[in-house]
């Protein structure tokens, strides 16, 4: 790879982690020292999350970016709490289905939802591939 494409591979490579650090700070998600890195296909997170679920959220935002396909995550948490399982949402899915096979009951879908906030605007809105917390 010659020097000019390697300055414009870095050029492109940082732009992306500066829109998805501000994408993060938009969505209110609360982390000190943020820092997200990206090689090629690969992002790198670090800093201070306020809770478990804000560093999950950040996970799911940044891995649900498009060109992203591996997350390494290197956030620490202030406030511990329980960890969320994550889901791959498949073809024909709705948080209701998923909500009964989590919890045994599809009215509990509210759950996900908020627990996907505010990445999911409408609990309908969800798609195959994207990535949700289902939590505890």
């Amino acid at each position: 790879m010659s020097a000019e494409a390697v300055t414009r591979k870095f050029k492109i490579e940082t732009s992306t982690a500066k829109k998805l650090e501000e994408k993060i700070i938009n969505l209110q998600l609360h982390v000190e020292n943020l820092n997200v890195f990206i090689d090629t296909d690969v992002a790198i997170i670090s800093g201070l999350a306020y809770d478990q679920a804000t560093r999950e959220k950040v996970v799911l935002v940044v891995g649900n970016s498009n060109g992203i396909a591996t997350v390494h995550d290197y956030l620490t948490v202030e406030n511990q709490e329980p960890v969320a399982q994550f889901y791959t949402v498949r073809s024909g899915d709705t948080l209701g289905k998923i909500a009964e096979v989590y919890y045994g009951n599809a009215m509990n879908y509210s759950f996900i939802f908020d627990a996907n906030k505010p990445m999911l605007n409408h609990p309908n809105k969800i798609y195959p591939g994207q990535v949700l917390r289902i939590p505890a």
